[in-house]
């Protein structure tokens, strides 16, 4: 499995750094969450990672090479990604699109092997579409749409997995689902995981770290205890919060008590 060195990077739009030497380090078999407001960087950061933007400055390594270094096909072997925004207009059946996370490790004009086909159906059956095989994707609900998009992931038998605010589009019930389903693939296959978002109680749940994007730089980096305080969320989202222990799970979780009045 893959760990991910962030070193110094930045990145501008027009002249304007939305990414100032952000350094930090994802391990194999890892879940970590990056957190941030709206606008601080966090999906720039997340193209950097499979190479969609390239740094302005500093690099980003994947077991110590460079990703500027790497085909597109070598990173979609070890990298897969799950984008905020899963609007697809063509008539693809769900098993299609599946289908298309196979696409790196196929010789052109050939199709899928009966390898790439149990592994399809295996990403389905895990994300629950299995029944939704044929179902074209344009005419399905965003949520079931997240989970093909997930499934075409999965598919990939990626070493790392980024994710860009998962649960958007997802049903409550379907959030803890998916995010369930992650947490066990990073135990089981040691699966190193990125996740962008600005849902605390989910990165306190469900992250082994956390790094905090304030400023477009990183004010904090740890184990979510020490990075997710009082101090620190209402500094960076303008929040009263706590961390707290979930009594029902043993794990962390936080209370919004609602915005700062200072």
């Amino acid at each position: 499995m893959v760990t991910i060195e962030v070193d110094s990077l930045t990145y501008n739009y027009d002249s304007r750094a939305v990414l100032d030497a952000v350094s930090l380090s994802v391990g194999k078999g890892e879940i970590v969450g990056v957190l941030g407001p709206n606008g601080c960087g966090k999906t720039t950061l997340l193209k950097n990672l499979n190479r969609n933007l390239s740094p302005h400055g500093g690099c980003v390594l994947a077991d110590g090479s460079d990703l500027e270094a790497m085909s597109k096909r070598e990173i979609a072997r070890k990298i897969a990604v799950v984008p905020q925004t899963n609007e697809i207009r063509f008539s693809f059946t769900v098993e299609d699109i599946v289908k298309m996370g196979r696409m790196p490790f196929q010789e052109s004009f050939r199709g899928e092997s009966s390898e790439d086909m149990r592994i399809v159906r295996d990403a389905m059956e895990r994300t629950g579409l299995t029944p939704l095989a044929k179902r074209y994707i344009n005419t399905m609900s965003g949520g079931e749409r997240q989970r093909a998009i997930l499934a075409r992931a999965l598919a990939q038998s990626p070493e790392v997995i980024l994710m860009d605010e998962p649960t958007l589009h997802l049903d409550v019930n379907m959030q803890f689902e998916v995010l369930d389903l992650i947490r066990d693939l990073s135990r089981e296959r040691s699966l190193t995981v990125v996740i962008v978002s600005h849902d605390l109680p989910m990165a306190a749940r469900y992250c082994d770290r956390v790094v905090l994007i304030h400023g477009h730089r990183v004010l904090a980096a740890g184990p979510p205890e020490e990075v997710l305080t009082a101090e620190n969320m209402r500094k960076v989202f303008k929040v009263d919060a706590e961390l707290e222990d979930d009594p029902r799970g043993g794990r962390k979780t936080v209370r919004l008590f609602g915005a700062c009045r200072d």
